[in-house]
């Protein structure tokens, strides 16, 4: 444990001897770039030292979380902006000018704009690549871009399906680029690291089950086609999968950046099992110690999903899971959202308090960031010779520092498939309405056809990995 400890150590102090110089901007106004910039803007990261940044995708998450993640650090330039929707990318280009220009006290209108991801990835002055598109297009478009050379930053879940996120982290693996999963549950909000170093610790005693707090999505959304909107490149933006008709809220709002109607169907996503779950289920195995792995066994106890509307992903929900060493999991809404450990000694209970990655992310009931049945299992210290895991300041930041230093970010591939991987058992469970057995070595389904082949998806040409 001392070895490993040690090891960590000198890690960590790498990183903060490489580390980079944040901008005192913590929150996004907007953004942008000039094509050359002097070394004084940026204080002393001249062009030839700075990471020079794309935004694939520029919807919500990546205006209200993932570009402005990365404009806070001098260390990092978007220089380019690639959507589908023309409208969509026009406005990440004006955020991203409006940003520098606030940020530096000079006027910049350089951002260059794309429709088509492949030719990002063909210009060889962008170093690296943010991926906030919608959940069918995460994993073919990261192993697009790890093959073309670039460190990606991508928006959690890692993949559609389990047979996508083994390629996605084996690709990375073989690249030797520097993925990081937006699992910022691990950096951001530092209360979960504290809690599964608590638990790890033993402060609760031994873990013997956790409960996960997870709310469904509700039915709705308008099943008439409509048609395209001008310019936007629906059969793209549908990507690897099949062709349907255009309509409102199965795609995102023409105006504005409110939760897209896409997030709720099953042709795109799984829905809050995979969409807050590949964060809660994260972190719970942050706490388990199963984060190279998964259950052995799992199983719905109930789920419901809508019999009108467009919006087809479950509702209300409870999953039950058994881990090889004897833990059991339990997740649904009925639960608090968050995380509760439950041990032999007590409990630790851990959420996001009131914060949220959007301003539209769905509301829950106020709950403490950390709360324990004995008050002083929180201001126990961990000890030198104890487990300390892994600690970064910021989801964004870490991933730039791993750039330089070609570290493993605290997010990596492996660690964000195992998370979704995990969620999509729960899912496929779900929709069997049943027990099923996972290999979490094979990742595959014991003696069981059925759910075997739900473990891919064909993908439509030419839209595959």
């Amino acid at each position: 444990m001392a070895s490993a400890k040690n090891k960590e150590k000198k890690r960590m102090a790498k990183l903060s001897k490489r580390g980079f110089l944040k901008a005192g901007l913590a929150t996004a106004v907007a953004a942008g770039f000039p094509a050359i910039l002097p070394s004084s803007v940026f204080g002393q990261y001249a062009p030839s030292k700075r990471i020079n940044v794309a935004a694939i995708g520029t919807g919500r998450i990546s205006r209200g979380h993932d570009m402005p993640g990365v404009m806070q650090y001098d260390r990092a330039l978007i220089t380019a902006v690639c959507d589908v929707d023309p409208h969509r990318a026009e406005e990440a280009k004006v955020l991203v000018n409006d940003f520098y220009t606030k940020k530096t006290g000079k006027s910049y209108d350089g951002v260059k704009i794309y429709t088509d991801y492949h030719e990002v990835l063909a210009n060889k002055d962008i170093d690296a690549v943010i991926i906030s598109t919608p959940d069918h297009w995460h994993a073919i478009q990261a192993i697009h871009a790890v093959r073309a050379g670039k460190d990606v930053y991508l928006q959690k879940p890692a993949s559609l399906t389990v047979a996508e996120g083994r390629a996605l982290s084996n690709a990375v693996l073989a690249s030797g680029r520097i993925l990081q999963i937006g699992s910022q549950q691990r950096t951001n909000m530092p209360q979960f690291r504290t809690a599964a170093e608590l638990v790890r610790n033993g402060r609760i005693g031994d873990l013997q089950r956790v409960e996960v707090g997870l709310p469904g999505d509700p039915a709705g959304g308008n099943p008439t086609p409509m048609p395209v909107p001008e310019g936007f490149n629906y059969d793209a933006w549908l990507g690897s999968t099949p062709y349907v008709p255009y309509t409102l809220d199965r795609v995102h709002p023409r105006v504005g950046y409110d939760r897209p109607g896409w997030l709720r169907l099953r042709q795109f996503g799984a829905g809050m099992i995979t969409g807050w779950g590949s964060h809660h289920i994260d972190s719970a195995h942050w706490g388990m110690d199963t984060e190279h792995t998964g259950p052995v066994e799992v199983w719905c106890d109930h789920v419901e999903y809508p019999q009108a509307g467009l919006w087809d992903v479950h509702g209300k929900f409870r999953t039950e899971a058994l881990y090889a060493n004897g833990m059991r999991m339990s997740v649904s809404g009925d639960y608090p959202n968050g995380i509760k450990y439950i041990g032999t000694k007590g409990w630790l209970f851990v959420s996001r308090g009131e914060s949220a990655a959007t301003a539209s992310d769905p509301k829950s009931a106020p709950s403490p960031k950390l709360a324990a049945s004995d008050p002083k299992i929180l201001t126990s210290v961990i000890g030198p010779n104890e487990i300390h895991l892994y600690k970064a300041d910021e989801q964004h930041g870490n991933w730039l520092d791993c750039i330089l230093s070609r570290d493993a970010p605290i997010s990596p591939a492996e660690l964000g498939h195992r998370g979704c991987s995990t969620c999509l058992v729960h899912d496929i469970a779900m929709m069997l309405k049943r027990k099923v057995h996972w290999d979490p070595v094979l990742e595959r389904f014991k003696n069981d056809d059925e759910a075997n082949a739900m473990l891919s998806r064909p993908m439509r040409a030419p839209y595959t990995i």
